[in-house]
């Protein structure tokens, strides 16, 4: 959009840029900057409008980005331009994610080189390394508290050996995700070391106070994140003899993004992994950004101001890079990340379905689907040029954060229900097989959630104690229906590391004291890889687990049904246990998969009549995607065998 005053101010700009920048092509970059600077104006008027230095911090922000065009690698750019021609490129059916720990899944970058044949051998075209920055050597929850932004941690590798990965992973059409930590840092980054010295400028970067006055206000609204470990939101740094504002953990230090130069310092540190060739970052947790007295700071208005921020800025240097939004928040705050008031993705084009995760783990629970298709419904239609991130489990825990109101309608009662899923999972319920662990409880709320890798969250840890193989093979089937649904429900698939094989709760952090804290290492694992070659023996419950996965990727990518246009339908089915929902081509819609999911432990019929879209279809009509043969049936009947999971088509 053509706006006088904003284009005025970029003509002002671009008259006085640096000769060391005018020297380099340029051409796209104004183009775009062109047909982007009216909302990038807007946005950082609104934002920091009031502020005296707004034209200095402005023409700042624009540089900032031509120098990052400018050291944007040729291959990158070429990219660039191919995206922006096939934008709806990661809304393919073909592509499927895994996330892994450097470390944890590899010895290092170097040997996650040496590894890329296995994800190959998967199916796997989406890798995301989960934090690799630079850390602290001591508690850094992860490689989530951030000491330098643009080194990766020696632990795990360095720069060129990045590049190296990158390249073949390029060669073989292999996607690269990378986290990048918008909302704090440690308190060892070079920014907080200098606010600790005094320096007003880095004090600036944070949320700094000399008493506890305001502090205090903010505590009167403000949740606790980790009420077990790290309870409050302030901490007392002597060093600079001020409170510092630690929503997550005392040495992470929330940024503030009320002061622009931190906003044009995250966008930079951004860009700079786009051009290390990060195909998608994931912002970590962006419902924080914006602090405001007398509310939660979460999911302000400003912080979604920020993103579009970001987003309109990175599409003028980066159009091909996408953005995932690691909030983890109720479904009508979530949907906002995508843009609210916005016809296709102005924010972040991808997002976590964690409501349906969480559904998931309901429905294998309770062995029913009524939570599952009620809050489904309650999930808002996200819009186009945007999709989910769908998973089993990840590095985080489970959290039961369902709307009351659903869980009401499904039957339950919700204090009790949650307290009934609560116990299921750590294995305190007459009917449960789970091996979880609690997690982050909150005495004050009641609050709780879980820890447990999904092969002893889904019974399997146990059974294999009890060396049943009839317990083994249902839960072999668990974790087969749950991949499936992941797989064919509509957005990008994430698989975690170790799932594929079957990776039981390690407890080997126990052993680590700066990990010793904090359960959920239980389920970030450490691969014992003499077990993964297991998957290439037959019988082995690796096998079963790998291959079964293998091939439902596989069934995946051959069926453009499953590319996600808003292309799904959920089927109402009077059987509680079961669970269906309808998957179409928007080019043909008369190209149909029908997805059914059998959550019970028991056999069950179910007639085609009643299923929307197969009245007057005869079983022996029909084939089971997943298998290539008639679906197993009698007369009319569909016969669903426990956990069972089937691909109809005609």
């Amino acid at each position: 959009m053509y706006e006088q005053r904003s284009h005025s101010i970029l003509n002002h700009i671009l008259e006085n840029l640096p000769s060391q920048l005018t020297e380099h092509d340029l051409r796209y970059f104004l183009i775009r900057l062109g047909a982007n600077f009216y909302a990038i104006h807007s946005l950082f008027e609104k934002l920091y409008g009031r502020r005296k230095d707004f034209n200095e911090q402005l023409k700042n922000l624009v540089e900032r980005m031509a120098w990052s065009y400018v050291a944007r690698a040729n291959d990158l750019r070429i990219d660039d331009r191919a995206c922006e021609d096939d934008y709806n490129w990661f809304l393919s059916e073909e592509l499927v994610g895994m996330a892994l720990y450097t470390n944890g899944f590899a010895e290092d970058i170097q040997d996650l080189h040496q590894k890329l044949d296995y994800f190959e051998e998967l199916g796997i075209n989406v890798i995301h390394l989960m934090p690799i920055l630079k850390c602290p050597q001591g508690a850094s929850d992860g490689g989530y508290a951030v000491s330098d932004y643009r080194q990766i941690d020696p632990r795990i590798g360095d720069l060129e050996q990045l590049k190296k990965l990158v390249k073949t992973m390029r060669n073989r059409d292999m996607h690269l995700v990378l986290d990048v930590v918008v909302n704090h840092t440690s308190n060892e980054h070079q920014w907080a070391q200098k606010a600790q010295q005094g320096d007003q400028k880095y004090q600036d970067f944070y949320y700094m106070f000399d008493d506890r006055r305001t502090p205090d206000m903010f505590e009167q609204t403000l949740p606790e994140i980790f009420p077990e470990t790290a309870p409050g939101n302030f901490t007392w740094d002597p060093s600079a003899q001020k409170w510092v504002m630690t929503v997550f953990n005392d040495y992470q230090w929330d940024l503030n993004y009320s002061n622009p130069a931190v906003f044009i310092e995250m966008l930079d540190i951004i860009l700079f992994w786009a051009n290390q060739g990060a195909d998608i970052v994931r912002l970590d947790a962006v419902a924080f950004l914006w602090k405001k007295i007398g509310t939660v700071s979460q999911n302000e208005d400003e912080a979604h101001l920020i993103l579009q921020l970001m987003k309109d800025c990175c599409q003028v240097v980066a159009p091909s890079l996408l953005f995932i939004a690691e909030a983890i928040v109720a479904p009508s705050e979530v949907i906002k990340y995508f843009g609210e008031d916005a016809v296709v993705a102005k924010e972040c084009e991808i997002a976590y379905n964690a409501t349906t995760m969480a559904l998931l783990w309901d429905a294998m629970a309770t062995k029913n689907a009524n939570l599952l298709r009620q809050g489904l419904r309650s999930l808002p239609t996200k819009l186009d040029g945007a999709t989910w991130l769908n998973y089993v489990r990840c590095h985080d825990d489970i959290g039961f954060g369902f709307d009351d109101h659903d869980i009401a309608i499904a039957g339950y009662n919700p204090y009790e229900h949650r307290r009934f899923l609560h116990n299921y999972f750590i294995g305190n319920h007459k009917d449960s097989d789970a091996r979880g662990i609690p997690f982050a409880e909150n005495p004050k709320t009641g609050d709780a959630r879980i820890s447990g890798s999904l092969a002893s969250l889904i019974g399997l840890e146990e059974a294999i104690e009890q060396a049943d193989p009839a317990l083994i093979q249902h839960a072999i089937d668990r974790i087969l229906l749950l991949h499936g649904i992941i797989l064919s429900f509509g957005g990008i698939p994430l698989l975690y590391y170790g799932d594929e094989i079957g990776v039981t709760n390690d407890f080997s952090y126990l052993q680590n004291h700066d990990k010793q804290a904090d359960n959920r290492w239980v389920h970030r694992p450490i691969i014992n890889w003499h077990k993964a070659e297991l998957r290439h023996q037959e019988g082995s419950i690796e096998a079963k687990i790998f291959n079964g996965i293998k091939h439902l990727i596989a069934v995946r990518k051959a069926q453009p049904v499953f590319a996600d246009f808003n292309n799904r339908v959920l089927l109402e089915l009077s059987n509680p246990a079961l669970f269906a929902y309808s998957r179409f081509d928007v080019k043909d819609q008369s190209k149909r998969i029908t997805v059914l999911a059998n959550f019970s432990a028991e056999q069950h019929f179910l007639k085609t009549d009643d299923i929307e879209g197969l009245q007057g279809v005869s079983p022996s009509s029909l084939i089971n995607a997943i298998t290539g043969k008639e679906p197993e049936h009698f007369q009319n009947d569909l016969i669903l065998k426990p956990y069972e999971l089937l691909y109809l088509c005609t």
